[in-house]
């Protein structure tokens, strides 16, 4: 097992490589905005899942992004596979499963601003990846190794997904969480909380809404810093990271915390933005391993972030939205920094 004097020397030698694990899957928007599922005339496929998306933002962005995931041997799955390399995401990672579909998710923006889910996995081939299936050497060339919670939820792919963070931890990889709480694929609230605190301290890095702060804490305030620190900040945690939507961010390390504003338009989609902002920081992380420590640096990158975000929340859709690196520099100077 590697120590830690060699994985940080593992890490200096690589070239950047982000490599996001998890689901991808064809979410069905409908055509028009503010109905409820029952009611819309009419659907758009759109690529989907959170690691993807984050893969494909860090591509577009100009960064260097894998994927590892299993998709049906169907046409929504080759559709997906050939959508990551359009985006120059290497996707030498991703397994077909003759057995079981593509996931498919139907999602929906109501009047009331809520958000309305419907999941087809019954079980969907996402959730059949094999730990014998990892490709092994793309973990190990990751400098950061990104990945959400839903690939906790079910055998075999929870046991693959634990065993795909210790092969990168131990190559010398930055771990990346983003919770990306989906209620209604976990049997219960408890066991969502569960599962999602069961891989907590081995994260690096932590990204969490405070939507997410008040689960895992059982309703406590998420706009309190002493809650943030006692509950969720734990002693391995280099940078937890708390997006508010519009208002911004707030950031902690261990030696410093702050918050930086959003970028104000007008919102037309909110699918996404989350995993345009992780795109966004993690982009700003491959490039400056240490940008934790920086904390001038770090601002930059989460206003980089938050600018993504912004960007992504313009258009339908989250691959579709996702920016380039030259739109968000267009957008950075009309904000007030």
């Amino acid at each position: 097992m590697s120590t830690p004097q060699s994985a940080n020397g593992n890490r200096k030698e690589k070239k950047p490589l982000v490599v996001c694990f998890g689901e991808m899957l064809i979410d069905f928007v409908p055509t028009v905005g503010g109905v409820s599922l029952a009611e819309a005339p009419a659907f758009e496929k759109a690529p989907g899942g959170a690691p993807a998306n984050v893969a494909v933002g860090i591509s577009r962005l100009g960064s260097s992004s894998a994927f590892i995931g299993k998709v049906g041997e169907d046409e929504f799955g080759y559709l997906l596979a050939d959508i990551l390399k359009q985006n120059n995401v290497e996707n030498s990672g991703i397994r077909f499963d003759h057995g079981a579909r593509t996931a498919l998710a139907f999602v929906t923006l109501r009047a009331d601003g809520e958000r309305e889910f419907l999941f087809f996995r019954h079980p969907s081939a996402d959730m059949l990846l094999h730990e014998s299936e990892l490709d092994v050497n793309l973990l190990k060339k990751a400098s950061i190794f990104h990945y959400g919670s839903i690939s906790l939820i079910e055998e075999p792919c929870r046991s693959a997904h634990l065993a795909a963070m210790d092969i990168a931890k131990e190559s010398g990889s930055i771990l990346s969480y983003d919770p990306n709480l989906r209620l209604p694929l976990w049997p219960s609230e408890e066991a969502a909380r569960k599962g999602i605190m069961s891989i907590w301290n081995k994260a690096d890095i932590i990204k969490i809404s405070e939507e997410e702060i008040s689960f895992l804490t059982c309703g406590k305030d998420p706009y309190d810093d002493e809650v943030v620190l006692e509950e969720l900040f734990h002693p391995n945690l280099k940078l937890l990271v708390v997006t508010e939507g519009s208002e911004g961010c707030r950031y902690y390390t261990k030696n410093f915390k702050g918050r930086v504003a959003g970028v104000k338009v007008k919102p037309v989609d909110t699918t996404g933005a989350g995993d345009a902002f992780v795109s966004g920081m993690l982009t700003g992380l491959a490039s400056n391993l240490n940008l934790y420590e920086d904390e001038k640096k770090l601002r930059e990158a989460l206003l980089f972030a938050n600018a993504c975000g912004a960007i992504t929340v313009m258009e339908r859709g989250a691959i579709p939205a996702l920016p380039t690196k030259e739109a968000v520099l267009r957008i950075l100077p009309k904000v007030a920094s």
